[in-house]
């Protein structure tokens, strides 16, 4: 049996000397599949000493990261979905802190969590707690401690849950290996043990547990005066990379045989072929139990020695149940025992945009923003759960008989929570058509939204157009040195009466520096639609640095005529 992701926990908490104990602690150890796809969860807190409530806040704090987390999106990163949780929470309890018109009796507390994913811990810390690691016999801190030492009498806690209406939370991630031991304590522990003791706790004691209290004891021994509150975390055993399938969900079943029309298979009446490639065959086919049409899409047999492209093949079924919104291909539900391999979809009746450009050579400007903006919205679903499309082009958009717009095919789609597994699938940077490609792809570079934008704003351009913003030559260019030399040609023409400012926000969005472009979908889309004053602005300012004269004697000119027009209308 292969191994998997295994560890055990000691934990150990206590009020000391304190005549309450206001630290609270916790540890949540899933099974599968949420074990692969979101990890083990640590957490511990230590509320503030002047507040009687901090002990609800701190309780609040822990509660949360290991309830919230495992309700984030799968495709979300461990830090996206963290800092989502933590920023939450903390906006909760400043909330409730202004409530009280005391800060410092308000729902404050430090937190430190850790999260282990496949081979890696990932770290979230704010406030005086701190996460150590046990390496041949010393401790090495993990964290930084937000204290602000005025002397050393006086200090103040300069970080917190809750302190703020908005919170900074430190996030690192560590490579881990078998056998590796972290510790999570508060700073009525960590300030009064060494890591000699931690060494031999850890090597006498019956169990994490015993080791645990021993260590909370000792601290008390030396003369702590504060709460006692200690994790231990021992690295078992690391998921091997053959083991990693959690998104092979049906690769043990058989590729399914050659399908021809009018022929039955796995409960549904195959119709017709409806595309052909060397990656897969689609076909169109019918529901036998609703009469449901649907499409059925298969791997191609070529492709059948190779694990990668099986686990990217079924990546796509479950980026498809995971996206919700009207723009994008849904799956359909599989209510029968599937007996090979193949996924689903709906039928969209309608035509390819690629289609649609060919019958409506000149589309007038309310139509092309009418398409634009449901494939933004399309792709911001993939957006919202860190996931970037990287293969749009008009061949990958269906428009139905409604005139609603969807987003198919995922094959090249890039996962944020996928990326973290140990060995992810196979995560592919450029798929289709280069043409539509953004410029860092040809760098090596990522993709992001911004790349995604930019295939959008590509898709525009050509739709008023009938050409590409850098006639083609994109793909060519494989330095920035060739990226900055690209010329822009305006998508402006005598034969169509297009706005200047909307050949401004192409040219922007088609921008081959990422940072150059829109940060947001949402902000391209507005301004096909409103003129951008920084786009009038910058033309004006371009003409003053191009020729000032002409500008300067321009603008005298203008106010003459004014001056003259306001003489003669005054008499």
């Amino acid at each position: 049996m292969s191994e998997c992701l295994k560890v055990a926990v000691g934990q150990y908490s206590d009020k000391g000397r304190k005549p309450a104990n206001q630290d609270f602690h916790g540890a949540y150890i899933p099974s599968e599949p949420q074990l692969s796809s979101k990890g083990i969860a640590l957490a511990i807190a230590d509320g503030i000493s002047s507040s009687e409530v901090s002990l609800e806040a701190a309780q609040v704090a822990v509660r949360a990261f290991l309830e919230d987390y495992y309700c984030t999106s799968d495709a979300w990163s461990v830090k996206t979905s963290g800092q989502h949780v933590l920023g939450a929470t903390n906006s909760w309890l400043h909330a409730q802190t202004l409530q009280r018109h005391d800060r410092e009796r308000g729902y404050v507390c430090t937190f430190s969590g850790m999260i282990v994913k496949s081979a890696t811990a990932h770290l979230f810390h704010v406030g005086d707690a701190r996460i150590c690691k046990l390496v041949n016999g010393s401790l090495e801190t993990l964290t930084e401690e937000h204290r602000l030492r005025l002397s050393a009498e006086e200090n103040y806690l300069a970080r917190a849950l809750g302190m703020d209406r908005r919170i900074d939370i430190d996030y690192r991630s560590i490579p881990l290996g078998g056998g590796e031991i972290f510790l999570l304590m508060t700073d009525g522990v960590h300030e009064f043990i060494d890591a000699a003791f931690v060494a031999a706790a850890m090597a006498e004691a019956p169990d994490l547990d015993a080791a645990a209290r021993r260590i909370g004891e000792e601290a008390w021994q030396r003369g702590s005066g504060d709460n006692l509150t200690v994790q231990i975390l021992r690295i078992e055993s690391l998921p091997p990379p053959e083991s990693n399938e959690l998104y092979r969900q049906i690769s043990e079943l058989p590729y399914p045989p050659p399908l021809d029309a009018r022929m039955e298979f796995d409960g549904y009446q195959i119709v017709r072929p409806l595309k052909t490639s060397a990656r897969s065959h689609i076909y169109l086919a019918v529901d036998r139990e609703s009469g449901e049409r649907v499409v059925i899409k298969t791997p191609s047999v070529d492709q059948r020695d190779s694990p990668a492209y099986l686990e990217r093949f079924l990546l796509e079924e479950w980026i498809a149940r995971r996206i919700n919104s009207p723009h994008v291909l849904k799956p359909c539900s599989q209510t029968r025992k599937r007996n090979y391999i193949y996924v689903v979809t709906e039928y969209i009746d309608g035509q390819t945009l690629a289609q649609w450009m060919i019958d409506n050579p000149r589309p007038d400007l309310a139509s092309v923003r009418k398409l634009l903006e449901q494939i933004a919205r399309g792709l911001q679903a993939f957006h919202r759960l860190e996931m970037v499309y990287q293969d749009l082009k008009p061949d990958n958009i269906m428009i139905d008989a409604s005139g609603t717009v969807k987003i198919i095919d995922f094959g090249a789609t890039r996962v944020a929570g996928i990326e973290e597994i140990a060995t992810p699938i196979e995560q592919i940077n450029l798929l289709g058509a280069a043409q539509y490609a953004a410029p860092e792809y040809f760098l090596g570079e990522l993709g992001s939204p911004r790349s995604d934008l930019f295939s959008l704003a590509v898709i525009a351009y050509q739709m008023l157009s009938g050409r590409l913003p850098y006639a083609g030559e994109v793909p060519r260019t494989r330095t920035r040195a060739a990226q900055k030399k690209l010329v822009y040609r305006s998508v402006l023409s005598d034969d169509r009466e297009i706005p200047s400012w909307i050949d401004d926000a192409i040219r922007r969005a088609v921008h081959p520096d990422p940072l150059a472009r829109y940060e947001e979908l949402s902000e391209f889309i507005y301004d096909l639609h409103h003129p951008n004053p920084a786009f009038t602005h910058r033309a004006r300012t371009a003409l003053v640095e191009r020729n000032p004269l002409l500008f300067w004697k321009g603008s005298s000119l203008l106010l003459l005529l004014l001056l003259l027009w306001s003489l003669a209308t005054h008499h």
